[in-house]
């Protein structure tokens, strides 16, 4: 589809929508941000959200993405990706078993040789859990609020982390191209699968050669600018105990209670980690590096002293850590606490890594993405546009690590309302998030007109 097309297609902004501040804006972006249309984002959003893109189970959510990308002019690059091949580089991570992977890249050439600009967005979700836990149906977008977009919030599996971030960046992206403001850079939207779970598409993209000059991944951060990301790394504890009827249980050695024990240590581990935060991005977080344990198994039978116990976490990284050294650290903390526990001393616990392997990563705060992002924000009236650092992974780090594309965490909506019921998102927040990202692209692509 030609550019004329999809500039033809696009509608203004509705009466009663929040009107564009001022700031220093020139005539081209305030002609740009008034494109930026809340019936389309939310039309675009409804159907993405319906797709129950998880579990591995991405490939109609990545032909939706492809077909709405084609929709919008954009050159789509649609490509099964390799995995055997995937998993020999260093970055690979996953824990899921997948069939037929689907990578979906769009490009927008513009009209001169500047920049290239990537946003970057996944379709992947986590699973809903208990429906009986949500008040409408996860995967069917539900409005609810008063009247206005200001009252009014969208729910659904999604809305918030990312889709809705991402069908907003889309939003943003159209309304520029719909604007006819000439770009003096490429732009390039990656739509990626398997973020959850370490990251695959976005490293499989790279690999394919989608780099650039600046990335914007869309991950929610309340439209602050996160040049500084934490590092999770999956690992695995297996506690040995002895077995014994539990009417004798104090002739057997409970597997649990060693546990318990070695993860008292671990918390111990975990304060010390955090005593002294040296990067200021992320001072404000009680433990931006944690050490979670998320699931434990142990016993085989009520009456019997549990003979193994194999718990399964997430480690923190520092963001200037190096990720063999934070499992070597972390390696020798369990080793250390077994040489002193009675039990434990002949029958260490043993540590394995496995799933997500999250490395930190970095972008100086005086990048030309991390300034254009800053600018937005301060213009739109929606922050201060200073530079923060977030205590979870992302797919930014393949960006920038793999890829080396300097780039940011930039997307609307709070991460505290991810991974758990009734995930939301208000509808202003997107559309903050839409204008947000369109004044940060035209100006990493320098169009002031």
């Amino acid at each position: 589809m030609d550019k004329a097309s999809a500039r033809g297609r696009a509608m203004p902004a509705k009466e009663g929508d929040p009107a564009v501040p001022g700031g220093r804006m020139s005539d081209g972006e305030r002609a740009a941000l008034e494109l930026v249309d809340p019936d389309w984002l939310l039309e675009a959003l409804a159907p993405l959200v319906a797709i129950e893109s998880w579990g591995g189970r991405e490939g109609p959510a990545q032909e939706y993405m492809a077909d709405l990308l084609a929709g919008m002019g954009m050159s789509v690059d649609r490509w099964e990706i390799d995995e055997a091949e995937l998993r020999r580089h260093p970055d690979y991570a996953s824990e899921i078993d997948r069939e037929n992977p689907l990578g979906v890249v769009g490009r927008w050439e513009g009209e001169g040789e500047g920049p290239t600009l990537m946003l970057n967005g996944h379709v992947d979700v986590v699973p809903p859990g208990d429906p009986a836990r949500w008040r409408t149906p996860p995967f069917a977008m539900t409005v609810r609020g008063g009247s206005g977009d200001r009252g009014r919030s969208v729910h659904g599996r999604g809305v918030l982390d990312m889709k809705g971030p991402l069908i907003a960046g889309l939003a943003g992206v159209r309304a520029v191209l719909a604007s006819g403001v000439p770009l003096a850079g490429t732009l390039v939207v990656q739509s990626v699968i398997a973020e959850e779970d370490g990251g695959l598409g976005t490293l499989a993209a790279v690999l394919r050669g989608h780099t650039g000059d600046g990335a914007i991944v869309l991950e929610p951060t309340g439209l602050e600018v996160a040049t500084a990301q934490a590092g999770a790394l999956n690992f695995r504890l297996s506690v040995p105990g002895r077995a014994a009827h539990g009417a004798l249980r104090h002739e057997g050695a409970s597997a649990i209670e060693n546990f318990m024990a070695l993860y008292g240590d671990l918390m111990e581990f975990e304060t010390e980690r955090n005593r002294v935060v040296a990067d200021r991005r992320l001072a404000a977080y009680a433990a931006p590096y944690p050490i979670c344990i998320g699931t434990v198994r142990g016993g085989e039978w009520a009456s019997s002293v549990a003979e193994r116990v194999r718990a399964e976490g997430r480690f923190g990284v520092a963001v200037a850590e190096d990720v063999a050294a934070a499992r070597r650290a972390f390696e020798a903390r369990v080793a250390g606490f077994c040489a002193g526990h009675d039990f434990l001393r002949d029958r260490p616990a043993r540590v394995s890594w496995w799933g997500g392997q999250f490395a930190p990563c970095e972008t100086p705060e005086g990048a030309a993405v991390a300034v254009a992002a800053a600018s937005a924000v301060r213009d739109l009236g929606l922050g201060d546009g200073s530079g923060v650092g977030v205590p979870y992974g992302s797919d930014l780090r393949h960006l920038v690590n793999a890829g080396r594309t300097p780039g940011i965490l930039f997307g609307p909506g709070e991460i505290r309302g991810a991974h758990r019921e009734n995930e939301s998102i208000r509808i202003s927040e997107l559309l903050d998030g839409a204008r947000a990202v369109a004044l940060a692209a035209m100006r990493f692509l320098a169009v002031r007109g």
